[in-house]
């Protein structure tokens, strides 16, 4: 008998929403490779995109989705997205979520990039995430198993079955737990890069388990780079809310001048991808970008989140400017699912930023990552609690030879410069070579290689490289521009029609990897 009926690997937004719904139906167990309070959905400054008022209608979000993901998106998925929203954010009310509300009790509702109106709810202002992961954990804390400070090394599989999980202990200890069901939900890979809105604990985990075990995936190219993040020091501190400027802030450089003004319709809140790189264009010119907060009144108490963040660095919001970095945000690619979170292996679920559903299309339309955790989340603990025995099946690992442990890695500082600088917000042929040929060198060194003798930080590195070779060797394969997905050297892509979505399979070199 397998340890637990469903192993859900991460404790972001998507895996407590899945999490919650199947308890007390299966016995569930949580894996996080740090605390339960650490993930990517905890530092969510954004909100939660829904149709919700009389002014909004779930088709208007859907159609602002597919614009904002340049068409590439996979139009059952979007729609899923977009007329299931309201349901579950109503659930999460009626289960006493305090979404933020005016003085006559009324949701408030903000505005982001891309938005033809105003659909975004918060809880806390700058602080949904925190608030939403705390109310999942308060329902779910005593009804599962929840495993903190343990690394998922592999997954077990047998066949075409995925049957469980093996991890690291941070005292060096290899355990292995079986399930009927495994979910990934271990987020994105921000953490490949020296910029990033992440935490620092997202490094490309789920991809890399789910390539080595043979599952499909899709979009890999499409790395969303949020246009503000805190920039100070040299470095990228932070977020800051794309709700800061549905508030009215501008983006100016250091003469003053607004840079959005003449390049979008939309302005400053045209989608991501188009003000990531207008910004990086401005910076690679020479020139310093700030967002101008001065006309917006009451900033400390519409942003608390970001105004200790601005104080803790020495910045103050009174003088009304924030120096700004675009730094990588959001994966929209990740392990191909179905419509209920299925992979290509049987067994194996993923959810959240991990997954591919298609929703997201070519660049994230902004506050639908929540969102995507809570409706996919919903829609998988649905599917996995209609399964009975017919979905069962053996629990005995398939034998694999591998090969004795000798590697030698980089630094992972020196993977995350080589990905921002060929991978980035621009791309090109020359350089994407570069980086697959500089990436392959240790790849080939990990390729066969007995993970379970790994040090977590030798462990770290390797799903960065594998995940870094999947991302690269993908922008290699798209001969367009699109979205997130910008290369030098094509146009953007100015198609009207639904975009066929690449899938990689497992092969060991460029040249064999395939599409279909």
């Amino acid at each position: 008998m397998p340890d637990y009926d469903v192993i859900v690997i991460g404790c972001g937004i998507a895996a407590l929403t899945i999490a919650n719904r199947l308890v007390p139906d299966k016995n569930v167990a949580i894996i996080t490779k740090e605390k339960r309070d650490n993930s990517n959905s905890v530092l969510a400054q954004g909100g939660i995109a829904a149709a919700l008022t009389n002014e909004d209608t779930c088709d208007a979000h859907f159609t602002d989705t597919v614009v904002a993901g340049c068409r590439h998106n996979d139009a059952d998925a979007v729609w899923k997205l977009a007329a299931e929203a309201p349901g579950r954010i109503r659930r999460l009310i009626n289960q006493g979520m305090a979404f933020d509300r005016d003085n006559d009790g009324h949701l408030i509702f903000g505005k982001e990039g891309a938005h033809s109106c105003r659909r975004i709810i918060h809880v806390g202002g700058d602080a949904t995430g925190k608030h939403l992961i705390n109310h999942l954990l308060e329902q779910v804390s005593d009804r599962v198993t929840l495993i903190e400070d343990e690394t998922a090394v592999d997954l077990i599989t047998s066949g075409k079955h995925c049957t469980g999980v093996t991890t690291a202990a941070q005292h060096g200890d290899r355990k292995r737990y079986t399930a009927s069901h495994v979910v990934l939900a271990t987020g994105g890979c921000g953490g490949l890069y020296t910029y990033t809105s992440n935490a620092p604990s997202i490094t490309g985990d789920g991809v890399a388990m789910a390539y080595r075990a043979g599952a499909e995936l899709a979009d890999m190219e499409f790395i969303q780079f949020h246009p503000t993040l805190l920039y100070h020091d040299g470095q990228g501190k932070g977020l800051i809310s794309e709700a800061v400027r549905g508030e009215g802030a501008v983006l100016i450089n250091n003469q003053g001048e607004r840079i959005m003004k003449h390049v979008h319709l939309l302005k400053d809140l045209a989608p991501r991808d188009v003000v990531a790189r207008t910004i990086f264009s401005r910076m690679l010119s020479g020139e310093q970008i700030f967002l101008d907060i001065s006309m917006i009144e009451a900033f400390d108490q519409k942003f608390p989140t970001i105004t200790g963040k601005l104080h803790s660095n020495g910045i103050d919001p009174e003088k009304g400017l924030i120096p700004v970095i675009p730094g990588a945000h959001f994966s929209m690619g990740g392990v191909r699912t179905d419509l209920v979170g299925q992979t290509s292996i049987n067994g194996l679920f993923a959810a959240g930023e991990t997954a591919c559903t298609g929703a997201h299309g070519a660049n994230r339309l902004a506050s639908n990552s929540l969102l995507e955790g809570i409706v996919y989340g919903n829609r998988i603990a649905e599917k996995i609690k209609g399964c009975h025995g017919e979905d069962s099946c053996s629990l005995t690992a398939d034998l694999k030879t591998a090969l004795p442990v000798s590697l030698s890695l980089p630094e992972k500082t020196t993977i995350r410069q080589m990905m921002l600088e060929h991978v980035g917000i621009t791309r090109s042929e020359a350089g994407l070579h570069k980086v697959i040929r500089w990436l392959e060198t240790y790849k080939q060194q990990i390729d066969g290689c007995d993970l379970s003798e790994l040090t977590t930080d030798q462990l770290t590195k390797v799903n960065m490289i594998t995940a870094g070779w999947l991302i690269a060797t993908s922008a290699l394969m798209r001969t367009e521009s699109r979205g997130a997905h910008f290369r030098e050297d094509f146009p953007v892509a100015d198609d009207l029609n639904w975009y066929q979505r690449p899938i990689i399979r497992k092969y060991e070199t460029t040249e064999q990897l395939h599409t279909v």
